[in-house]
């Protein structure tokens, strides 16, 4: 038997470990129970609940969440709208997110898919070209075109940048 303090009380019986238990109003947990004899200590089990579910929080805190996101494109689409298309596809890049980018064909633009895939795997290198790489490469899925990037930068670890910026005006507030 083991104390919560590291202190050993060595081979006991069960009642007196329960007696030992109950004046220090702690708990008997068993560690150890292939072991001969068995091996219990004594600790409070509900802080160490506590403690295991904050260390799952920090481990939570620091994990790296990496999330797909969509960019449409339509075989017709203009050069404006496509630089506001690409300027989002960077940013999702610098984020260290993945894009699923698609094109859909309507009505009789499904005679032009030919053209459209083109214009499509155009797109696709001018993305490449932002720092991303191919992870699936375009298939055409019923009236759409699909493929999937993703950044070869690192995903960046803690809160994002915007929300980094909209936390400092706030400080700056109660300052004053």
């Amino acid at each position: 038997m083991l104390g919560d303090d590291g202190h050993q009380y060595g081979v006991v019986s069960m009642n007196e470990a329960r007696k030992i238990s109950d004046e220090q109003g702690l708990d008997l947990v068993e560690v150890s129970p292939t072991a001969q004899p068995p091996v219990v200590k004594l600790i409070d089990f509900g802080k160490y609940k506590y403690e295991l579910q904050k260390k799952a929080q920090e481990a939570k805190k620091k994990q790296i969440v990496i999330q797909l996101k969509e960019v449409q494109f339509k075989p017709n689409i203009d050069i404006g709208d496509l630089k506001t298309k690409l300027n989002h596809c960077q940013k999702f890049i610098d984020d260290g997110d993945k894009i699923k980018a698609s094109m859909q064909f309507r009505g009789r633009e499904m005679s032009y898919r030919d053209a459209g895939m083109k214009k499509f795997k155009d797109i696709i290198a001018q993305i490449e070209a932002m720092g991303a790489i191919v992870e699936s490469e375009p298939k055409m899925m019923g009236n759409r075109i699909i493929a999937i990037l993703a950044s070869i930068k690192k995903p960046v670890k803690g809160p994002r940048k915007e929300d980094e910026e909209k936390e400092i005006p706030k400080a700056k507030a109660e300052k004053a």
